[in-house]
């Protein structure tokens, strides 16, 4: 059963409205909510022949990868956040890794970083782990094989599926890159040399052979088979450092999430290497002191959110790497050091923040290493419930498909930091925490998100687009727990978004011209942004049973079961 409200979006640039609607979808036995329908329906699939939501956000997965390739794939990596029936909750960290041969200065010439070799060709790709975090959910929380998640990836991307406009922008748009590599140029263009446009039909064989095979033969052959060598060749022979050997060494690694008390609620998010669990509860700490449902109107609420993701992403910068190689400090999330940033936010005027702040064991205690991107999230009534984000980065990635496979590269060897203040793709900055070394996870804005209530969990979500997945997910928190929304509606809302440097604002058009001479007033500078991300959001009601929704920015799908 589905309910729709419509809201008019001016898109900035054009000479149109946009009409875009909030899609929701109830369902009592299940729930799941992706950015395409034909993902969806591969995760009802999987639920129709006896799956469960892992089973389902395994098969959404991959169907993403032939349907939104773009954004995330085999070749990407991603964090996937389960609570499971039994209460067990978990962490699989999938993302990249460097190879062995990688260093600190790969990217800098001449004393100066290059960012078109972190973002674009061989140099740019880590190890994928997508597929390794997928195989390992089925196998330890599943109910049905691999190959089922597989199945209907494996049809679509034989039989082809006809593009939309958003596709088709996204290949004009990277169009000189994918060129420059004779299986993208193949797979993305027609004869005649143009790219593919709207309504032209994207029909991926050697992808569908990709997928056959890793369903007949196990994730092994992407790892230490036919996949890892030809990748290996492929590297060695265009100057790029990724090995066959640098596949077989990569392994999943389970996580404790991050549990934070926010009001009667627990907020679990994905700790380090990703960045967004931490900061998420930074943020939501911050604003725990105000009333936001009463904050003087929707200004000032807006304020208070802009004044503290900067606060947190500028602790994002100094302090957050991966944990096996740089010491992150637990005290980030420290209720007193939260209260302590909160104290500096000045609730009539944006405040200059000029670095990190300094948490409480900084030198002592510290995260454990132990256990362009798209979100899904699934749940079902047994009480299982997935936040899975995955990403090959910027759009296409690296760019780089080698021959054969099918399987789009990723680039996120731009996530490290290439060089100290030297931004990324996304404008972000970083430090030491997180320069580049062999074997080692680069920092991620993923925020994979699981909401509990007395234990048990209510709402499932993320969001996909840089380091506006940090604060999507928490805009999102703080209109369905602290305003009432339901998940439709929170998606509908227009969104900000600040990440400290650079010291702008971005807004959607949605923000009234009202809240925007407020927050102006306040210092704010404004930058405009057609689209600050994208979510997807499945909950719980108080009856039990499911309501999902899928972003309106995207054509996307939520489905009851």
């Amino acid at each position: 059963m589905r309910s729709s409200m419509l809201v008019v979006m001016v898109v900035l640039g054009c000479a149109f409205a946009l009409t875009v609607r909030a899609d929701e979808a109830t369902g009592r036995r299940g729930i799941v909510a992706t950015v395409h329908p034909l993902a969806t329906e591969a995760a009802l699939a999987a639920f129709s022949a006896g799956g469960n939501a892992i089973d389902a956000a395994a098969a959404a997965g991959a169907t993403l990868g032939v349907v939104d390739g773009f954004n995330s794939g085999l070749g990407g990596g991603c964090f996937i956040l389960i609570h499971t029936a039994a209460g067990e909750s978990l962490v699989l960290d999938g993302r990249e890794t460097a190879p062995a041969a990688a260093t600190a200065g790969l990217f800098v010439r001449d004393g100066k970083a290059d960012t078109g070799a972190s973002q674009t060709g061989p140099l740019a790709v880590g190890v994928p782990g997508a597929l390794a975090a997928y195989a390992e959910a089925v196998r330890r929380f599943g109910r049905l094989p691999l190959s089922a998640a597989l199945a209907p990836g494996a049809r679509i991307a034989g039989d082809g599926f006809v593009i939309d406009a958003g596709y088709a922008r996204k290949i004009a748009a990277k169009a000189d890159d994918l060129r420059r590599f004779p299986a993208s140029s193949e797979l993305f263009f027609t004869s005649d040399g143009s790219p593919l446009a709207v309504g032209d039909r994207l029909v991926q064989p050697d992808l569908a052979a990709s997928y056959a095979r890793i369903a007949a033969d196990g994730p092994d052959w992407f790892y230490r088979g036919p996949f890892a060598q030809a990748v290996g060749e492929w590297m060695a022979a265009h100057g790029g450092i990724l090995t066959a050997a640098d596949f077989a060494a990569y392994r999943v690694v389970e996580r404790a999430p991050l549990a934070t008390p926010y009001r009667r609620w627990t907020v679990l998010g994905s700790p380090p290497p990703s960045s967004g669990g931490v900061h998420v509860a930074q943020i939501l700490r911050m604003l725990e002191g105000h009333d936001l449902a009463a904050a003087g109107g929707t200004a000032v609420r807006e304020h208070l959110l802009a004044e503290s993701m900067k606060l947190a992403f500028a602790d994002r910068a100094h302090w957050l790497g991966d944990p096996a190689f740089a010491p992150v400090p637990r005290g980030l999330v420290d209720p007193a050091y939260c209260r302590a940033l909160a104290a500096r936010i000045d609730p009539d005027r944006a405040a200059p923040v000029t670095g990190p702040g300094v948490p409480p064991g900084a030198d002592a205690e510290f995260f454990s290493a132990g256990r362009h991107t798209t979100h899904f999230s699934a749940a079902d009534a047994e009480g299982n419930w997935v936040a899975c984000t995955a990403t090959i980065n910027t759009h296409f990635g690296s760019k780089v498909i080698v021959p054969g496979t099918g399987i789009i590269l990723n680039n996120e060897m731009d996530d490290f930091s290439v060089q100290p203040g030297v931004p990324n793709a996304f404008g972000l900055v970083g430090g030491a925490a997180n320069a580049v070394a062999p074997g080692k996870r680069p920092l991620s804005s993923m925020s994979p998100t699981i909401v509990l209530e007395d234990g048990r969990p209510i709402l499932a979500l993320g969001g996909a687009g840089g380091p506006t997945i940090i604060s999507q997910t928490v805009q999102n928190i703080v209109r369905i727990l602290d305003l009432g929304q339901t998940p439709g509606e929170a998606l509908v809302g227009a969104r900000i978004h600040h990440q400290w440097r650079p010291d702008r604002l971005v807004v959607e058009p949605g923000i009234s011209a009202d809240v925007r001479a407020m927050l102006t007033a306040r210092g704010h500078v404004l930058q405009d942004d057609a689209v600050i991300g994208v979510s997807q959001i499945v909950a719980r009601r108080p009856d039990g049973t499911f309501v999902g929704a899928s972003d309106p920015r995207v054509d996307g799908k939520a489905a009851g079961w």
